[in-house]
């Protein structure tokens, strides 16, 4: 297993642009697996369960930057953000609010992406590309938090035009928000990060210009429920 580990994760180094960072999703995977990429010069972990989380970043090295990457209950946040470099997860001005608030109680200023509904399954969670412009406008509202871009999940499908109408959605709305800065005032400057890309799409995701990649499944095999 560590070979595969290791080599998967070399495989994918070389073959990632230097600008493309890659999430290397842990979830379900234990922290002996973690231990293994993280030997081969993995530094980027995601997980999705807030207790998991906490367990992991408790007994693996502290320079791991972990992402959180699943939906989030706002009873939840004192397991994730004090360890959390970025949530990439935020899908509703409740739980923005919710992570600003614990942000300002504990002086902190958290990173995060907002996640843009952009796939067909209505189960998946997510901002409507209006929802991010309106919270967008209010950017300055939320001082503890700091909004570094956006993230989604494409439709599950071998599709490949779905998939890149789906990715095209959230280019195209980080292009329109970039484009028109001074209606957004409270977001950095440098606003514009993109999460998506996951083992069955990432090749797409990598194409049509992703900054972040989350993969889980190519490096560590099928989860362990």
């Amino acid at each position: 297993m560590e070979n595969s580990i290791a080599s998967a994760i070399a495989k994918l180094k070389e073959e990632l642009p230097s600008n493309v960072k890659l999430v290397a999703v842990s979830k379900f995977h234990p922290a002996e697996a973690v231990m293994e990429a993280y030997s081969a010069g993995q530094r980027v972990f995601g997980e999705s369960r807030p207790q998991e989380l906490a367990a992991k970043a408790a007994v693996l090295p502290a320079d791991i930057s972990w992402h959180f990457i699943g939906h989030l209950q706002t009873n939840k946040l004192k397991l994730v953000l004090p360890v959390a470099a970025m949530v990439e997860s935020v899908d509703s001005l409740h739980l923005l609010e919710a992570v600003d608030r614990w942000g300002r109680e504990n002086d902190r200023i958290i990173s995060v992406l907002l996640e843009m509904h952009i796939a067909s399954e209505t189960t998946k969670q997510g901002f409507s590309s209006d929802e991010i412009l309106e919270v967008a406008s209010r950017a300055s509202c939320f001082p503890n938090v700091r909004i570094c871009g956006l993230m989604g999940m494409a439709t599950f499908t071998d599709d490949e035009t779905v998939i890149r109408k789906d990715f095209a959605k959230l280019v195209t709305l980080r292009d329109e928000i970039r484009s028109e800065m001074d209606k957004f005032p409270g977001l950095p400057d440098d606003f514009g990060i993109l999460s998506f890309g996951m083992t069955h799409d990432y090749r797409i995701a990598v194409e049509m210009g992703a900054d972040i990649v989350r993969i889980g499944t190519l490096i560590f095999g099928e989860r362990n429920y």
